[in-house]
């Protein structure tokens, strides 16, 4: 089985250092300079994450509570810092172990391999269903469990609701009419008419905007219908 390392740190030289030792003793890695650009990479189910603690915007602390209820693997912290409160406050947000910097690659790659050894019974001592995440910006659609959230907050959608935004955020960049996304929501079958399309997507861009304070996520393309905007 070749593991899938996410490594986060927003220093690009160390991320190309971990990324390549890792790729050479076997791992299949994705690297990340920041929160933003790693919450896409979830959708690959990474088995292990390497997190810097301080970065730029959403730091790792942030990154991890954010995730952690829709990520099961092994986070580790790559971090400078390394006070007893640092460690508490690690945890409490979801965290597995600490690496400290400056750390040796041997140091790296025997923590990485004792944290995956570990990951691995668990799984074999309770079996455990992969999420499927979509991300978009701070947005995590979790397919699985049929939840959003933004940060740490879950946005609470009717079944209708949340059936759209699936179906646009899967197909993101295309754009569809009403009568295709009510075909598609509602089925062939359905009795009523594509005008409850436009309300839904009212209300799912009015939940949006309230929580996130971006009202962006789904775009109406005039004389055609609704797409979900590519960040």
């Amino acid at each position: 089985m070749l593991y899938k390392i996410l490594i986060i740190d927003d220093e690009p030289m160390l991320t190309q250092l971990l990324s390549d030792h890792l790729g050479d003793s076997g791992y299949i890695t994705f690297a990340a300079n920041s929160a933003e650009e790693a919450l896409p990479l979830l959708s690959n189910a990474p088995d292990l994450i390497l997190l810097d603690i301080n970065m730029p915007g959403m730091d790792g602390l942030e990154l991890c509570k954010s995730i952690r209820e829709h990520i099961d693997c092994p986070i580790v912290f790559l971090t400078a810092r390394i006070t007893e409160q640092d460690k508490v406050n690690g945890f409490l947000t979801g965290g597995d172990d600490y690496i400290t910097k400056p750390f040796s690659l041997v140091e790296v790659t025997a923590r990485v391999a004792a944290h995956l050894r570990r990951d691995e019974r668990s799984r074999d001592a309770c079996s455990r269903a992969a999420h499927r995440l979509v991300t978009s910006q701070e947005l995590i659609v979790n397919l699985s469990s049929r939840t959003v959230h933004f940060k740490e907050n879950e946005i609470l959608f009717s079944r209708r609701e949340f059936d759209i935004i699936e179906y646009l955020i899967t197909n993101a960049g295309q754009v569809f009419d009403r009568e295709s996304l009510y075909e598609a929501v509602w089925g062939l079958d359905a009795e009523g008419d594509n005008s409850v399309v436009k309300e839904h997507i009212r209300k799912i861009r009015q939940k949006l905007a309230d929580a996130t304070g971006k009202d962006d996520y789904i775009e109406t393309v005039w004389g055609v219908g609704y797409r979900w905007k590519k960040h």
